[in-house]
């Protein structure tokens, strides 16, 4: 197959995991970390855990990752949300923020789950507004990622490559690709990888994401609590033979595996790379 252009896009980060409290010292350890990503909604800006302290001290770019702010919810957006995720970002130094194309909101009730979004432009009307709205109380970029779905919304007017390029038409943001999500959904819903990958705006790529999953009677759980499969590895070399990746993070939130399994996902991610 012929190997498309390569473009260079955002500040260079490296690659990445993503920190939790239950692997703060592993985290520490590790000698190949370029950058981390923290959940916002799990800090406090006046008090930062010493962990991340640390590194910042030594000059690791920490990047707040929000998960509540429901941007594609019809309900108003909350604005203390906006503003919680402004202020870790201010202490952290970050030199952006993410959250979700998604809602997690509805009715006054939360979902516990990041839902996707029907991908009709009325819906894309009211992200935008969303979006833009919260760009104003910001210090520092947006991204926004793609999410893994288990289901999709009947009537689409749009593919999911083609809403999130309009997003980012529309609103500047930047796009957080996460190819385990794209995965998922292949696997889930029948989204076509390359038709998405070649849909997307890739010089406005913020970073990367890879995460392992399962799958179980039929579907394909993303639960960041396995290992990464060689099929999102490989959808992350599709990535690269499109664009220079500024960044990629491995993401693991369960049933943590040893700091040496740790260190080897992290090397076959810069196996990719390069």
């Amino acid at each position: 197959m012929r190997r498309m252009r390569r473009v260079s896009a955002g500040p260079r980060l490296g690659v990445g995991i993503g920190w939790r409290p239950e692997i703060d010292l592993t985290v520490e350890r590790l000698s190949d970390v370029d950058f981390v990503e923290v959940v916002a909604e799990n800090l406090m800006a006046g008090d930062l855990p010493s962990s991340l302290r640390l590194l910042r001290g030594r000059g690791v770019p920490v990047l707040p990752h929000a998960v509540s702010l429901s941007l594609g919810g019809a309900e108003p957006l909350d604005m203390r949300r906006v503003e919680h995720l402004a202020a870790v970002a201010e202490a952290l130094d970050a030199p952006m923020v993410s959250d979700h194309v998604c809602f997690v909101r509805a009715g006054g009730l939360d979902a516990g789950h990041l839902m996707p979004l029907p991908r009709t432009r009325d819906a894309l009307a009211v992200l935008v507004a969303n979006v833009r709205q919260a760009q104003r109380e910001l210090p520092v970029p947006l991204a926004l990622e793609n999410v893994a779905a288990l289901f999709d919304w009947p009537d689409a007017e749009l593919t999911e490559g083609q809403f999130l390029a309009e997003l980012v038409e529309r609103t500047d943001c930047r796009l957080l690709v996460d190819v385990a999500n794209l995965h998922a959904n292949a696997r889930n819903i029948g989204t076509d990888p390359a038709a998405f990958l070649a849909t997307l705006p890739l010089e406005r790529l913020a970073y990367v994401h890879v995460a392992g999953g399962v799958e179980r009677d039929g579907l394909y759980h993303d639960t960041h609590a396995h290992a990464m499969p060689d099929v999102v590895l490989d959808l992350l070399g599709d990535l690269c033979a499109r664009v220079d990746p500024p960044g990629v993070l491995l993401e693991r939130d369960d049933d943590y595996p040893s700091d040496a399994d740790l260190a080897a996902e992290l090397a076959a991610i810069r196996a990719v790379l390069s």
